[in-house]
């Protein structure tokens, strides 16, 4: 049975992330690829409805990804130094990620195409990390 659960809870932690990075680099590009075709009502208007459907989805990743994190984490005991440090800077991207996912679905957020694409960037980071930290354990 432990062996499932992990499985699950591995699948919830990778299923998250997609869910919260993928969201925010489409949500960028297609702020993006709007500006300048719409006028700024529309704009605006688009930008806010589509923040406002992605926020519960952000919300709900965010508190899967700790969720599961803290399992996978307290799972596997008896990491290296190195690991350790990786593991630090990584949650550092993470809150990055995590802070600025929720100030990007707020109503009326300035900025928003720029602060989705930051967080991504920082998100495909953290994918990159773990990926290394998988290797090294």
């Amino acid at each position: 049975m432990p062996d499932v659960l992990a499985a699950i809870m591995l699948w919830l932690h990778i299923a998250s992330i997609a869910i919260l990075v993928g969201g925010l680099l489409y949500g960028s590009l297609a702020l993006r690829s709007m500006a300048g075709v719409a006028p700024p009502d529309v704009e605006q208007s688009i930008s806010e409805r589509t923040a406002a459907r992605f926020r519960p989805r952000v919300y709900v990743a965010i508190i899967a990804l700790v969720f599961s994190g803290i399992y996978n984490l307290l799972s596997t005991p008896g990491h290296s130094t190195r690991y350790e440090i990786l593991f630090a800077i990584k949650i550092l991207l993470v809150l990055h990620v995590f802070a600025v996912a929720i100030l990007a679905v707020r109503p009326n957020a300035q900025r928003r195409a720029r602060m989705m694409y930051g967080a991504a960037i920082s998100g495909l980071i953290v994918i990159l990390l773990s990926a290394y930290l998988r290797r090294i354990f």
